[in-house]
């Protein structure tokens, strides 16, 4: 058993995982790890990357999503003491996954750190719960009114959040700690679902369903420079479904009838964007929906 075992699900993310892999001996603080890393591009092998005891690659053999590649790399992975769910394109910053793990041992069931960009800027990473009044909020002021009421926001962007450890309902999926008891006890992600977004969303809504508590931790910083997934409008439009998917498993057909109406709204009023469009049609139509990464879910 190694204290801590890190899952990594790669998509032509050659040029990130030397960077990532160099980080982590400082950010576990002289604990156990090891890396196992998924590669779902099948064009694209991972050579580059020397297995060692520390490090396996996994050819997925197919693209099969973020859950599907964790699933992978979850069923090949060593045990541990501790699960760390993280992206290629991050720079651990030392005793950044040490710090999480003390929120573990203190009876957090999952932890995550602050996020900065490659400037040291802190990003908006942590959410709400997603709600009707929520989205709404989100379509009509965005960024542009952060004080708003609470439960006119999914974003949290007071900074104070940001300034202490506090329980969160989820945060973006750059990096998630979880107990592995925890891990086992939850179950495989939901690749039924989701190919790509909203899986982390869905995998904290099961963690607190179950009695667990997510954890902010400040003190763990981690640099997450982005762009890892690519950016084009069908997986704009993906990000706009999978939410739909998401609220539709969690509140039902009603609310989720009153929830995609907000995102169709949102999206049609901004035709300029090519992934508003592409969200548009793809929110409304099936057979567009079909042609997204991953197909029908």
């Amino acid at each position: 058993m190694v204290d801590f075992s890190i899952i990594v699900v790669s998509y032509r993310s050659i040029r990130d995982l030397p960077v990532l892999l160099g980080t982590v001996d400082d950010a576990v603080a002289g604990a156990t790890w090891h890396a196992t890393i998924v590669n779902n591009a099948v064009d694209d092998p991972l050579d580059a990357i020397t297995h060692s005891a520390h490090v396996s690659v996994i050819e997925a053999g197919a693209n099969l999503g973020y859950s599907g590649g964790i699933n992978l790399g979850l069923s090949h992975a060593p045990d541990a003491r501790w699960t760390v769910f993280l992206n290629p394109d991050l720079l651990l910053r030392p005793g950044s996954l040490a710090r999480l793990a003390e929120a573990l041992q203190s009876g957090a069931a999952a932890a995550v750190p602050l996020i900065v960009d490659d400037h040291g800027r802190r990003q908006h990473s942590l959410r709400r719960e997603p709600g009707v009044l929520s989205a709404a909020g989100e379509a009509c002021f965005g960024d542009s009114w952060a004080g708003r009421p609470q439960n006119l926001a999914e974003t949290v962007r007071n900074p104070f959040e940001y300034d202490r450890a506090h329980p969160i309902d989820w945060a973006t999926g750059a990096v998630l700690a979880v107990r592995s008891d925890v891990v086992k006890g939850i179950g495989r992600w939901d690749e039924s679902l989701f190919f790509m977004y909203s899986e982390e969303t869905d995998y904290a809504r099961r963690i607190r369903s179950a009695g667990g508590i997510i954890q902010f931790v400040p003190e763990a910083i981690v640099e997450h420079r982005g762009g890892g997934s690519g950016n084009s409008p069908k997986l704009d439009a993906l990000l706009e479904v999978n939410k739909l998917r998401y609220f539709r498993k969690w509140h039902g057909p009603v609310a989720a009838g009153a929830f995609g109406a907000i995102l169709v709204l949102r999206n049609a009023v901004r035709p300029h964007r090519p992934g508003a469009r592409a969200a548009t049609r793809a929110l409304l139509s099936r057979r567009e929906r079909a042609t997204l990464p991953g197909g029908l879910r």
